[in-house]
């Protein structure tokens, strides 16, 4: 089963790293986690009619999180939510508004 175009990108990740390359050209997204570099560079190019020169892909891993309960009643363990990432470098001179989305 193939991925729609609307499905492969979820959402701009905007940290302060982020922005600091996004004046380079240098965009993030969390993705669709079966999306692979072909699709998410068609995305991309159809969704912000931009020419895409690289995409990188990363799987963060979920992190085990914990925290006590009050009167010495022990631990609670749980996990943060794990996601695909993928950097998406433009031509150069290309920009893109990913608020857009």
């Amino acid at each position: 089963m193939g991925l729609r175009i609307e499905d492969v990108l979820r959402r701009p990740i905007i940290t302060e790293k982020n922005t600091m390359t996004m004046t380079r050209g240098q965009y993030t997204f969390e993705v669709h986690p079966e999306a692979n570099k072909i699709q998410i560079r068609a995305a991309v190019e159809e969704l912000f009619k931009v020419n895409v020169i690289a995409v990188n892909t990363l799987i963060r891993k979920p992190k085990i999180k914990s925290r006590g309960i009050r009167r010495g009643r022990g631990r609670v363990e749980g996990t943060s939510g794990g996601f695909k990432k993928a950097y998406v470098s433009l031509a150069p001179g290309q920009t893109l508004d990913p608020f857009q989305l």
